[in-house]
């Protein structure tokens, strides 16, 4: 065992902290979590999953899977992501059903940006064994 100084151990702490965490809120990095799904090496096992990685394309402007991730019967032609909105956190408050067991699930949440915050309750469904985003209601 090496002994630490009280200064090498003040000059530890003041060093920046790594954060790999995926955007999305969960501990593991963008490429274990919501990365693999983006890149089409899975699909989301769960609506909340879902959620996750949707929040993590809107992070990251990743427009194609947030279409293909759409329900083909509300899924807009395109989207206009805003360029300017930072998004900083997304918290689960609630879910109903959306495991693997169920083929519809809700999950509501409150996503942060710079400035503000959306809260919303998404419905999901099952499209080909997949989960699809439907709708949601803005409070």
């Amino acid at each position: 065992m090496s002994r630490r100084t009280p200064q090498s151990r003040n000059q530890r702490r003041s060093a920046p902290a790594h954060n790999p965490s995926c955007p999305c809120g969960l501990a593991k990095t963008y490429e274990q979590c919501c990365g693999r799904f983006h890149r089409g090496e899975g699909a989301a096992p769960t609506a909340e999953a879902l959620m996750r990685s949707r929040y993590c394309a809107f992070v990251r402007r990743d427009e194609a899977y947030l279409l293909r991730t759409w329900h083909p019967r509300t899924r807009p032609a395109h989207l206009d992501l805003d360029q300017a909105t930072r998004w900083t956190g997304l918290e689960i408050l609630a879910t109903t059903d959306g495991t693997p067991f169920h083929t519809t699930g809700t999950v509501t949440f409150r996503a942060s940006y710079a400035g503000g915050s959306l809260h919303e309750r998404s419905r999901f469904e099952r499209a080909d064994g997949a989960w699809v985003y439907v709708d949601g209601e803005v409070s």
